[in-house]
């Protein structure tokens, strides 16, 4: 397999630290991005977990909200975890008053749909994109996405059918934090969606 020049994360608020670790243990260059000329230089981007509502204006402060934009519309490999998700969601619920996102999912995300930090949870999910074995997921303050759109695919859902993963194209989002739990294979999808893209 051919490994990705260089991947990002997006570091302006969140679980940074985590995604660097899983992504260099997969053996990728990874950086950190917090301004658009850094962004230039990467074939794929994590968007973490953390506050959307924050890093949604820290994004706008910082003048990447529309190279983000711009680069989802090229065509970047985009991985979102939690608020990740939420920032990737075409339309979000929920949301602050004035909350936007960068777009580029055709899906509607709720956000907190199960409530506050003591409503977090773990549970294990079949994903048969990634194989037999069940991925163990950790939600925290998670969101859920409520709506997909024809080009979405449902990666995984909780027992009740509830949809917490999808892919559209390039993009991937988890409402659960596989950076915290030792999960390795989302990352690793994210990664094999960039080095074919290249």
């Amino acid at each position: 397999m051919v490994e990705p020049r260089r991947v990002g994360v997006l570091a302006l608020q969140g679980d940074v630290r985590e995604h660097l670790r899983v992504l260099s243990d997969l053996g990728a260059d990874v950086t950190v991005v917090r301004r658009p000329e850094e962004l230039a230089d990467v074939e794929g981007l994590v968007i973490p977990g953390g506050e959307s509502s924050v890093i949604d204006k820290l994004s706008r402060a910082f003048g990447m909200r529309e190279p983000i934009r711009a680069a989802i519309a090229d065509g970047l490999a985009v991985y979102g975890t939690c608020a990740g998700l939420i920032l990737l969601a075409d339309r979000i619920t929920g949301g602050i008053e004035g909350q936007q996102t960068f777009g580029g999912l055709d899906v509607t995300v709720r956000r907190n749909a199960f409530g506050g930090q003591v409503d977090s949870f773990e549970t294990d999910l079949d994903v048969p994109v990634l194989g037999p074995d069940p991925v163990h997921a950790v939600f925290i303050r998670a969101p859920l996405v409520e709506q997909i759109g024809e080009g979405v695919e449902s990666l995984a859902t909780l027992a009740d059918g509830r949809i917490v993963a999808v892919r559209q194209g390039r993009l991937i989002g988890t409402a659960f934090h596989p950076e915290v739990s030792g999960e390795h294979r989302f990352h690793q999808l994210f990664l094999d969606t960039v080095a074919q893209h290249r």
